[in-house]
């Protein structure tokens, strides 16, 4: 079963205690890809390269697509990506919504 992943509502708080696994697989995605590498003080290889800001939005798309995907199979192998899209491309703010399966566990 897919799950959409839409990063572009944010304002969702961390919940320390998801009730479902699938809760808690889909949370740690969006952690994954709204974090810029760098940022976490005692793994500063987690997250996604800031560096692609000011490229051109097509190769900006592609190298965010890659990023994604080598980042999630890293740090949360439970989550399967089946697409990646994007939103905001006119503004040139590239917000990713992600089709997510989730790995049966046990």
């Amino acid at each position: 079963m897919a799950f959409l992943v839409d990063m572009t509502g944010m304002a969702e708080s961390v919940n320390f205690a998801p009730p479902t696994v699938v809760d808690e697989v889909l949370q740690n995605v969006r952690v994954i890809v709204s974090t810029i590498r760098g940022e976490v003080p005692l793994d500063r290889s987690f997250g996604i390269d800031g560096n692609l800001v000011d490229l051109p939005i097509n190769r900006a798309k592609a190298r965010l697509t890659n990023e994604i995907i080598q980042a999630v199979r890293l740090y949360e192998p439970r989550a399967i990506i089946k697409k990646v899209g994007f939103q905001g491309e006119q503004t040139g703010k590239l917000m990713p919504i992600l089709e997510v399966d989730i790995r049966e566990t046990g």
